[in-house]
């Protein structure tokens, strides 16, 4: 019973981990990455369709994203679609191609982004122990059941906190990670 609880604060830990990496992914750093364009959905036929699979999304250098939809009657769809995004790019269309170019960071909006970083990183150690709680509370459920004895409970308790402690130096990591790529000029 205890190792399913701590297997499920690892799995619940972990998406918490995976959930900040995406919010990374869509803060823009000086480079040009397909990723930034992830959130970015189209109106394809009716649904709303993520970008990737109506376009090929490829890094042309290092402040330029290029665009290449599969269907020219959809070039028009995909240019509103990033104008729509709330990520401040200005796409331009020569043809079939859609090139987007990043513009460069000044200081204030590194330091913005650098906020935001921040943030998301308070909001997955926030969840981190969210779950650490829930986890507990389950443990000393079992220990007034007498389903496990107070020395197994503590254990059970010291485990949880150290699986803790892991994910939020993963958060910690991930952080400084993203900290040191939006200061690069």
């Amino acid at each position: 019973m205890i190792n399913e609880l701590k297997s499920d604060a690892k799995s619940r830990m972990r998406k918490s981990v995976g959930s900040l990496n995406t919010a990374f992914a869509k803060i823009r750093t000086g480079r040009a990455h397909p990723s930034l364009l992830e959130s970015v959905r189209v109106s394809y036929y009716g649904s709303e369709s993520p970008l990737s699979q109506v376009a090929n999304i490829t890094v042309e250098d290092s402040r330029t994203l290029a665009i290449r939809v599969w269907e020219r009657a959809m070039v028009p769809e995909v240019e509103k679609a990033i104008l729509k995004s709330d990520l401040g790019l200005n796409p331009s269309t020569a043809g079939e191609v859609i090139r987007v170019p990043l513009p460069s960071l000044t200081e204030d909006t590194r330091k913005g982004y650098t906020r935001q970083a921040r943030q998301d990183a308070e909001q997955a150690r926030v969840a981190i122990r969210n779950i650490r709680r829930d986890i507990m509370t389950d443990i000393k459920e079992l220990e007034k059941e007498k389903e496990i004895s107070e020395d197994e409970e503590r254990k059970a308790q010291d485990d949880v906190q150290t699986i803790t402690d892991q994910y939020i130096a993963e958060v910690d990591k991930a952080l400084e990670s993203k900290e040191k790529d939006l200061m690069i000029v």
